[in-house]
């Protein structure tokens, strides 16, 4: 069960960031394009972050080419942390696309550059906003499924894109009512927003890394599922991480003392049978079995 939920998530993975790669092929060489075309640099910018969208689709792909891969001797826990170092590569490329982002314009206004947009700039950008939206949303919803942390990352790349789009279209607004930095403008907000993703996303590996707890509502599932079990009288020592989409769980438990070591092992069997069964990620338990003595119980 564990290895095909593995594969049904990663057929899910790929198909959208294949999705993905097409959708910002198409978008980054039409924003690039009508940029330099009507000079504007917001625009300009828009389709080059469009372009690093496919470098971190990219790189999603391959986090989970290679932290898919079986245990072996030097990895016994599996490859998964590949695939939040991947995350993290996305979470570094947003970071700095948005500085040099923020730094280009500051540069513009600084030596007093602007040019009035022609109207195809804010129609390529209205393209943007609802393609790069619909990608966030798909994007999103399966990275939430598969609890995939470099798949989520990807997803606010796009929503950024989009975000990007937006911040064109009110440099648009802004020249055409007399504000001649308004591209300029719109540029320094798309790179902070793109900056902020960044360092959200880098945060959330960097917690991973520190071997953090699975989430809050995860851990309740699974005590819920703990406490159904009518064969385990009492339990203690409930501890977990994450490692890629992997939850790893580890927990004491207390049954009858006078069970044979087979009874006591199917207890076990049964209790990581109902976790495998239903917590929707790939799930690695061990169970340590006590005897429900006064001495043990806490």
């Amino acid at each position: 069960m564990h290895n095909q939920k593995m594969k049904l998530a990663n057929k899910k993975i790929r198909f959208v960031t294949n999705l993905s790669i097409a959708g910002n092929i198409v978008l980054s060489a039409v924003k690039v394009g009508v940029g330099l075309f009507a000079g504007s640099m917001a625009l300009v910018n828009d389709g080059i972050h469009s372009l690093s969208d496919m470098t971190t689709d990219i790189a999603v792909l391959l986090g989970i080419h290679f932290g898919s891969k079986q245990p072996d001797e030097s990895h016994p826990y599996g490859h998964g942390r590949i695939e939040t170092f991947a995350a993290g590569f996305i979470g570094i490329v947003l970071a700095g696309i948005g500085a040099v982002m923020i730094y280009r314009a500051a540069v513009a206004i600084a030596a007093g550059k602007y040019r009035i947009l022609g109207f195809i700039v804010l129609f390529v950008a209205l393209i943007s906003i609802i393609v790069k939206e619909l990608l966030y949303i798909i994007t999103r919803r399966v990275a939430v499924k598969t609890h995939s942390s470099a798949l989520y990352a990807n997803a606010w790349h796009h929503r950024s894109d989009a975000l990007s789009s937006i911040a064109v279209v009110i440099g648009f607004v802004s020249l055409r009512l007399g504000f001649k930095y308004g591209d300029q403008m719109a540029a320094v907000g798309v790179g902070l927003m793109v900056v902020l993703v960044g360092v959200r996303i880098m945060g959330d590996c960097l917690r991973e890394l520190t071997e953090a707890a699975v989430d809050a509502d995860t851990i309740e599932r699974i005590k819920q599922i703990i406490n159904t079990e009518p064969s385990v009288h009492q339990w203690h020592k409930l501890r977990s991480r994450t490692v890629g989409r992997e939850v790893f769980l580890d927990l004491h438990i207390l049954v009858d003392p006078g069970l044979n070591v087979a009874g006591a092992h199917e207890i076990a069997e049964s209790l990581e049978s109902a976790l495998h069964e239903q917590i929707t990620r790939p799930v690695n338990i061990t169970v340590h079995i006590e005897p429900d003595v006064p001495a043990l119980r806490k």
